[in-house]
């Protein structure tokens, strides 16, 4: 008697190293689902960015698994609903689907698992899709989570991992399933296609040109080549975070140390969210902040008009390439929540609505970890922009790229302090004052948080 197996895609979008996709394929038909949720596509998630990036996503795997024969299946509505609908149809015998870390995705496992028993169809939960080890994986004594990551760290890098899963060569579709051909997404000028073939090509050219230098470079603003911008290419899924681990690991250079450890701290943030759901709504370390309602200071952060330029170029790459360098996540996040002492959540919903990589772990930890509400260990440091700036964009390119009223400023010290021009200038330059003093900001925000 022959079987069937279904595969559901969530944010696993990828061929190669794709343990869900590698178990279904034992199965003698293999159905590749994946279902554009109803829920998901009402939290403000699905802005025009990412809608592109997802559908340009889904036509490459759709193209990938058409060269084996199979077909992506598409549908829209509950995921537990309708996948529980085509197990019955198909006659499944087994359903695969990712691991995930948010309390949305362990509640849907739970219903998914509850609504299958009753079509006597297995589900396998597999581990390790999305990370490089598992969750569970490394827990300290006398806890279910590390807090700390330099400890995590050490016992991760020792911690023996699961096989890289080879591609399918081959599937076959359950009789009498077909799959429209999913489209390709309008030609637009996103300097960040989608897809697996994309983030493979970038992930190869990462690893063979610059990956060595990344120890040095990777908190250079105004370098292109200073990260990898692989960040929306893990969070679908169309890389092995895994993978890539493994490959730069191989290099055994300094910069590809440093890369590996990023992705550990991936890792870590995946195991403290998986352990503590509701962190991604409350503080992981409440402090009692009173933080401040100011709908207009929060504004002029959004859409980059705060008259501090580092803080403005950084939201201003944001709104225009739906990616924001690492070093300006930081300022930008330290000065919201810190300077201008407006709750990080604030400021975690706006990312998750423009980041092409707006991934709910990452983002909500590490906007935690700036708030100083996470597991940093000083949560009462607070960047100052202007060293940031003096630091890490030393010539003033960076801003000079995003802020194009401040391009002809000749001197560094000019651009990221317009302000010392005078107001006649800055007026002329069509550029904004300050909205707070960094130094009454910085005391206030720590006789609040009751270090004053």
């Amino acid at each position: 008697m022959s079987t069937t197996a279904i595969a559901v895609f969530t944010r696993d979008l990828r061929v190669h190293d794709n343990p869900v996709l590698a178990a279904a394929a034992r199965a003698d038909h293999v159905l590749p689902v994946f279902v554009h949720d109803d829920v998901l596509a009402g939290t403000g998630f699905a802005t025009e960015p990412r809608s592109r990036f997802l559908h340009e996503c889904l036509a490459d795997l759709d193209a990938r698994l058409r060269k084996c024969g199979a077909a992506l299946v598409q549908r829209k509505g509950d995921l537990v609903n309708e996948v529980a609908r085509l197990a019955h149809e198909v006659e499944a015998s087994s359903v695969h689907l990712a691991a995930d870390a948010s309390g949305f995705a362990a509640r849907r496992q739970q219903r998914l698992s509850a609504e299958l028993a009753a079509e006597r169809c297995e589900l396998t939960v597999h581990e390790a899709v999305h990370t490089v080890l598992p969750a569970g994986a490394v827990t300290p004594q006398g806890s279910d989570h590390f807090a700390v990551f330099s400890p995590y760290h050490r016992r991760w890098a020792d911690t023996a991992r699961r096989t890289i899963a080879s591609a399918p060569k081959r599937l076959r579709l359950p009789p009498g399933v077909s799959a429209e051909k999913t489209a390709s997404a309008p030609k637009g000028n996103s300097a960040m296609p989608g897809g697996e073939t994309e983030g493979r090509r970038r992930a190869h050219q990462w690893l063979n040109d610059d990956v060595d230098r990344y120890h040095t470079s990777h908190d250079d603003l105004a370098h292109e080549g200073a990260t990898s911008r692989l960040s929306p290419y893990l969070h679908f899924g169309c890389i092995s975070a895994l993978e890539l681990a493994d490959e730069a690991a191989a290099r055994h250079t300094e910069g590809a140390d440093a890369f590996v450890r990023q992705l550990a701290w991936r890792d870590f943030h995946f195991q403290v969210l998986a352990a503590r759901p509701r962190t991604a709504r409350e503080d992981y370390r409440p402090h009692g902040d009173a933080w401040r309602d100011d709908p207009e200071a929060l504004q002029a952060w959004q859409e980059g008009r705060t008259g501090i330029p580092i803080v403005d170029a950084g939201m201003r790459q944001l709104a225009a390439e739906g990616w924001m360098h690492n070093r300006a996540r930081l300022i930008t996040g330290s000065f919201l929540a810190k300077t201008l002492y407006v709750d990080w959540r604030a400021g975690a919903a706006h990312f998750l609505r423009h980041l092409l990589d707006g991934d709910l772990v990452n983002n909500q930890m590490n906007w935690q970890w700036v708030a100083g509400t996470g597991t940093d260990t000083r949560p009462y440091r607070v960047l100052n922009p202007l060293r940031q700036a003096e630091r890490y964009d030393p010539h003033g390119e960076y801003v000079r790229r995003w802020l194009p009223e401040l391009a002809n400023l000749e001197t560094p010290r000019e651009v990221h302090q317009p302000w010392r021009l005078g107001e006649d200038e800055l007026r002329e330059l069509g550029y904004p004052a300050p909205i707070v003093d960094l130094d009454a900001a910085r005391e206030r925000f720590q006789q609040s948080r009751g270090k004053g």
